[in-house]
């Protein structure tokens, strides 16, 4: 049994080291991440992950892990920014607002799926001229939901959350243990 992370992400790589997960291989998988016509934000996150998940391959007692991560604004889907001006909307668009990140894992080995979907409400402080442009100067927006990372510089603009943290991130962390477990992955072995 080898466990696949179907992700690109540097963030989920490091997310799962942090509880001892390391993947055998990482094979990111290639799949059109376009939003469906009047698609809401949560069932587009869940449905991303099952098609990230079912696109990667494997054997049959491999155990493949996919993730992916949407900022949603009321019913708007923020995906990762094409540019720099996208980005500056996104932020502009979140700025003294809250907003919600959107995180869904989904876990397949063989023929079986486990998934849940995380919601954490975040509120982003509102945003001076100069403090949008020296972070997008900064070009951490880059490949970001919603054109920003908590985890970094951005995590200034943050004063508040509520839900995971880990999630907004790119990987909750207690329910992707509790995935990789159903899944037969020996999270807790002594080594």
């Amino acid at each position: 049994m080898r466990l696949i992370l179907g992700s690109g992400s540097p963030r989920r790589k490091e997310l799962l080291g942090q509880i001892g997960v390391v993947a055998d291989d990482i094979r990111p998988p290639d799949i059109d991440e376009t939003p469906r016509k009047s698609e809401l934000p949560r069932p587009y996150c869940a449905r991303m992950a099952r098609e990230k998940v079912q696109a990667v391959p494997a054997e049959a007692d491999d155990i493949v892990l996919c993730a992916d991560t949407t900022v949603a604004l009321g019913r708007r889907i923020m995906g990762k920014p094409d540019n720099v001006g996208q980005a500056a909307e996104f932020l502009l668009a979140m700025s003294g607002r809250r907003h919600r990140v959107i995180t869904a894992v989904a876990v397949r080995r063989g023929d079986q799926l486990w998934e849940r979907d995380v919601v954490t409400d975040v509120r982003m402080k509102r945003l001076s001229d100069d403090e949008l442009n020296a972070y997008l100067a900064t070009n951490d927006w880059q490949g970001k939901a919603g054109g920003y990372g908590i985890q970094g510089p951005a995590g200034v603009f943050i004063p508040w959350i509520s839900g995971s943290f880990t999630a907004v991130v790119g990987l909750p962390l207690a329910e992707t243990a509790g995935l990789l477990t159903a899944a037969g992955y020996p999270m807790w072995r002594e080594t």
